[in-house]
């Protein structure tokens, strides 16, 4: 019967600990785009400089640069690359659509 219950817990905590990392990571926002390159050309960045300041994976800037628009981003990295640039998400994201 423990083991039973255990086993139970540990695939209901594994269930919920996988249903809220993607919630998490995926942030679904009607169509944003976000103003990597302007940022990046205000600064002299590349996109590898924004990549490795961030510490999001360049193939990911890279997409979100080249998609144009969006409608799923990962939302820790969007923090993350609104930090390494030091401005706050209004300032990273423009609404294209809600």
């Amino acid at each position: 019967m423990r083991k039973q219950l255990l086993l139970h817990t540990r695939q209901y905590v594994q269930k919920d600990y996988l249903m809220h990392t993607h919630q998490c990571q995926l942030f679904r926002m009607g169509y944003v785009r976000l103003k990597i390159r302007e940022l990046a050309e205000e600064r002299g960045w590349t996109l590898k400089d924004v990549a490795n300041y961030s510490g999001v994976n360049y193939n990911t800037v890279r997409s979100y640069v080249q998609r144009g628009s969006l409608n799923t981003v990962d939302l820790s990295a969007v923090f993350k690359i609104a930090r390494a640039f030091e401005v706050t998400l209004e300032e990273l994201v423009e609404v294209l659509e809600e």
